[in-house]
């Protein structure tokens, strides 16, 4: 059962909850050392503001585990990270299976994203879990679709059982099937965007 003092946002009050300051005390601690090259802008760039901050709270791993979290308790994790004040936040793992694609479609149907969130999916590069966790996404106002795939010689010879330029083409074509799923399911009514992480590569 919900906790009722969890104070639960909704797309009308997610405003009335920003993202706390840090309370830890920063300003006792001297910033680097800056590094002088004339031929680079970048080094010469301070980091003044926090950076965009990703809650990989309801996905990373949960689709593997024994006894995931429920949709209750995973929705009730959704909030609060909402309330906390997260913009973007990684909900699923859609094409795992019919738990996590639930879960997606549930939040959107309920209206349960505020207007300034930015829900993140993560799939595989093969064209049926690509079709499937675009899918679940369907009404959604604003969300990045992640796409991996293992890079590693014994992935690429055991798994893969292809070459390096056949394992890049794993990545190059399922981006663009991400491009031409989101196109044919979501059209021009969400924001989207896009991720790609190579996986174990060393």
């Amino acid at each position: 059962m919900s906790d009722p003092s969890v104070r639960r946002p909704t797309p009308l009050t997610a405003a009335a909850l920003p993202q706390r300051p840090s309370a830890m005390p920063v300003h006792k601690y001297r910033p680097y050392e800056a590094v002088d090259l004339a031929d680079r802008a970048w080094p010469d760039a301070r980091v003044t503001q926090a950076p965009r901050w990703l809650s990989t709270d309801l996905r990373d791993g949960n689709q593997a585990l024994i006894d995931p979290m429920s949709p209750e308790r995973k929705r009730e994790m959704f909030d609060l990270l909402v309330g906390l004040g997260y913009k973007e936040i990684e909900v699923g793992f859609p094409s795992s299976g019919e738990t996590d694609f639930a879960f997606v479609r549930s939040i959107i149907e309920e209206g349960a994203i505020p207007d300034d969130v930015t829900i993140s999916v993560l799939t595989q590069g093969r064209e049926e879990l690509i079709e499937r966790t675009v899918e679940s996404l369907r009404g959604a106002r604003r969300a990045t679709v992640h796409l991996y795939n293992a890079t590693a010689p014994t992935f690429r010879r055991v798994v893969f059982r292809g070459t390096k330029e056949q394992v890049k083409q794993i990545a190059v074509g399922g981006t663009q099937l991400v491009m031409d799923y989101a196109d044919k399911i979501l059209g021009h009514d969400a924001v989207l965007g896009y991720q790609y992480s190579p996986e174990i590569f060393t």
